[in-house]
């Protein structure tokens, strides 16, 4: 499991080099890095597909005790863990076999923080397809998905053909806001407010947090009727939350409920902008005057987070022709859409408030 490197030092352990020589400058490191990075992500996928994580458990082990657990190669294992304990998933001790690290825990379905499926549905492969053709995304400014799959991205993702990419999206975003949703419920203030409406709000994981922590509060779950379909049981009929919910089906870019006096919009406004404007325009429409808007983005711009934040928004112009916002930008478009912005604010590393109201 040994072989030649020109590299110093073995990744994953803490020994020492036995090749002394110069060490590269670190902006050569770096740019090599980069340029195989590709190679980390490919990793990730494969031992959340081959449940790695969930096998290992909280004493070390060795690979040929791994791979028999999870049916791999004893030795293609070893050396897929070696590759990603140099990136701290996973970490490789002295005697060779490996233990879990704070990051390689989060690949565990059962993990409280579970990353599993957010790391599938961004290595599913759709997403292998399109990047090779950022080039011309970037020259034109337009998305490419449609011209190689025959059809626009969330039509495509609702086929027979992306069956198991939906599942897989279906479970990552419902991770993504078990991950947000408590975050959100202590910022967005009610105010008073008696009725929410959750746009384009998924499964309704928010919605039902809020209504939870609101006794009063009622509140209305839009989304895709195939979304709404699959919402969280404590909003369905028998559901704990059913009195005081509704599950309307819709798309956001066309019409949204009308009479809230709150409207949220989490991490949907990553169309192009003229989409953007139109589903803000909808909502101004549909309000009345004085109800409240607020907007939840994660930001380019102004966030510890910009890595994370600028490669969505590169998949997004590859996929949606859409983009993540600057905080400039997202405050300019919610107030061309006639919306009276009132404050911007951060909620965590990765996410942005944005408070309006409706003007009279």
């Amino acid at each position: 499991m040994s072989g030649a490197t020109d590299t110093p030092g073995t990744p994953g352990t803490s020994g020492a080099s036995s090749t002394p020589g110069t060490v590269l400058p670190p902006a050569v490191m770096q740019l090599r890095e980069l340029a195989l990075s590709a190679a980390c992500a490919a990793a990730v996928r494969a031992a959340a597909r081959l449940g790695v994580a969930d096998a290992l458990g909280d004493e070390p082990a060795t690979a040929q005790a791994l791979a028999a657990t999870v049916d791999a190669d004893a030795h293609a294992l070893a050396r897929l863990l070696r590759a990603l304990a140099a990136h701290g998933i996973f970490a490789e001790l002295p005697d060779g076999r490996f233990r879990h690290t704070e990051t390689s825990r989060l690949l565990r379905e059962d993990a409280p923080r579970s990353l599993r499926y957010s790391a599938l549905w961004a290595t599913e492969p759709w997403t292998w397809a399109l990047w090779p053709h950022l080039e011309e995304a970037v020259r034109t400014g337009k998305e490419v998905f449609a011209g190689l799959y025959g059809s626009e991205f969330f039509s495509w993702l609702h086929t027979e053909e992306a069956r198991e990419s939906s599942e897989v999206f279906d479970k990552a975003m419902t991770q993504s806001s078990i991950l947000s949703a408590r975050a959100i419920a202590e910022v967005v203030t009610i105010d008073g407010a008696r009725e929410i409406v959750d746009i384009a709000g998924g499964q309704g994981m928010v919605l039902a947090t809020l209504l939870e922590k609101h006794l009063g509060l009622r509140g209305t779950l839009f989304d895709l009727p195939e979304v709404v379909a699959d919402a969280d049981p404590r909003l369905r009929d028998g559901g704990s939350l059913a009195g005081r919910a509704r599950l309307v089906p819709g798309d956001c870019r066309r019409t949204v409920p009308e009479g809230a006096d709150l409207y949220l919009l989490k991490n949907i406004l990553e169309w192009d902008d003229e989409s953007t404007v139109r589903t803000l325009r909808n909502v101004a429409a549909a309000a009345p005057a004085g109800a409240r808007v607020v907007v939840m983005e994660n930001l380019v711009d102004g966030s510890p987070e910009a890595r994370f934040t600028t490669a969505m928004d590169l998949m997004l112009l590859l996929n949606v022709g859409g983009r993540k916002h600057t905080k400039a930008g997202l405050s300019a478009l919610i107030q061309e859409a006639g919306l009276q912005l009132e404050s911007v604010r951060p909620v965590n590393s990765y996410l942005h408030l944005f408070e309006s109201r409706v003007q009279a």
